[in-house]
């Protein structure tokens, strides 16, 4: 057993080198993911289908994702964090360098499918390393570094896409993000400490359905689950058709410009740092309520004409998304007493099926309704959303374990 000397101290050259290939691991998981997004009217034109299945390539990688998360963190039990999480950052990028040469639609397709399954081996196990591994001091530094990487991935993937791709089309905006994925993948294998702290077990498969039907009974729990799958579609729904609104008159913006709109995760950045502090000091009930609703009136302003008016509802919607997200995923862990791994499985797979499901869905009602219909669409999902937290609020909290006297409330 490793003594508490080995721990990762802030302010050590392995903290440091800990700490950037997990920002690295967060850029690259977030930006191959959602890679296809900006280019989805590309795929539209070039291989002639409707804009719900051009939305496939996104939604089945998030699809894969969801449910291969459930077993990945299981597996690195056995085969060990970093080779898993090593692993699945190479894979990721190499399959993301495959796709600017996909020859139809289907093979492009397919390859969004694997990287779907590539991607979970990190998503599912960054933060468990960070728990083992980083002293406890250091662990707020960490976690911030390591989201840090995962807002910036998303947001300059998508931005980095749609100005290559104005230049040198899909293919080429692709092929160099996987090169980049690809790089930052090998970076992050040399860089990362091998794991101190961990002791391989065997897999055992049969216990892993009975531990994550734990969390399922709880209530409050369940809301959670279905918050989250409310927000994500809806978020993933805006920004899947947004661009196909945007490329079209009156407004005709070219692809580079599309991009720049994804400035707006900033917007995010900021709010789930503030909305947190704000819920410390008035509850997560309340702002849970007030993130969703901000991303409502949102929603409502990008039916503005004015091409500003409905950039500053993008940027609106997606300040309520991020705070009611930063929200509703950290009330998990906090509401959960037993099952804590599980129960935070379980949320990030409603999460992604949320976007799968949305995705295609909202190619529908924006082949049927133009952009008023994707709007209908995503307000219905977060009247859905504020009842539900509201709903919540009405459940009884769990007591929490303080080494008090007595224990306290969840808030």
């Amino acid at each position: 057993m490793a003594s508490a000397t080995a721990y990762l101290e802030q302010g050590s050259a392995a903290y440091w080198r800990a700490n950037l290939a997990l920002f690295l691991g967060g850029w690259v998981t977030f930006a191959c993911l959602y890679s296809t997004q900006p280019v989805l009217p590309a795929l539209t034109a070039e291989f002639g289908v409707a804009p719900a299945l051009a939305s496939l390539s996104v939604s089945l990688t998030t699809a894969t994702l969801a449910v291969t998360m459930l077993l990945a963190a299981s597996l690195s039990d056995t085969w060990g964090r970093k080779p898993v999480m090593a692993a699945s950052l190479v894979a990721s990028g190499t399959l993301a360098l495959l796709t600017a040469f996909s020859p139809d639609f289907h093979t492009l397709l397919a390859l969004r499918t694997l990287q779907g399954v590539a991607l979970a081996g990190f998503s599912a196990i960054a933060m468990t390393y960070v728990a083992e591994e980083i002293a406890p001091h250091g662990l707020g530094l960490a976690m911030g570094i390591f989201i840090s990487g995962n807002v910036l991935g998303g947001m300059s993937g998508r931005l980095t896409v749609g100005l290559i791709a104005d230049v040198a089309g899909w293919r080429g905006a692709l092929g160099v993000l996987g090169a980049a994925g690809l790089l930052g993948g090998l970076a992050f294998w040399r860089l990362l400490p091998p794991s101190a702290h961990f002791a391989a077990r065997p897999f055992v498969g049969r216990g892993l359905l009975g531990a994550l039907a734990v969390p399922l009974r709880d209530p409050g729990l369940r809301c959670l689950y279905a918050i989250g799958f409310l927000l994500m579609g809806g978020f993933v729904t805006l920004y899947n058709y947004l661009g196909y609104q945007l490329m079209a008159p009156p407004y005709s913006l070219s692809q580079a410009a599309i991009g720049w709109v994804f400035l707006s995760y900033l917007a995010g950045a900021f709010s789930s740092t503030v909305m947190g502090r704000w819920a410390d000091r008035v509850g997560r009930r309340k702002v849970l309520w007030t993130g969703a609703a901000i991303m409502l009136a949102g929603a409502a302003l990008t039916l503005a004409a004015s091409l500003p008016l409905k950039i500053a509802g993008v940027v609106v919607f997606t300040f309520g998304f991020f705070a009611a997200h930063s929200i509703a995923s950290s009330w998990v862990g906090r509401r959960a007493l037993t099952h804590r791994a599980q129960a935070s499985a379980l949320y990030l797979f409603f999460y992604y099926m949320g976007s799968s499901v949305a995705g295609p869905v909202g190619g529908l009602f924006w082949s049927g309704l133009g952009w008023p219909g994707v709007v209908g669409l995503i307000a219905g999902a977060l009247l859905g959303a504020l009842a539900l937290a509201a709903r919540l609020a009405a459940i009884p909290p769990v007591l929490l374990a303080t080494g008090a006297a007595a224990p306290s409330p969840e808030r």
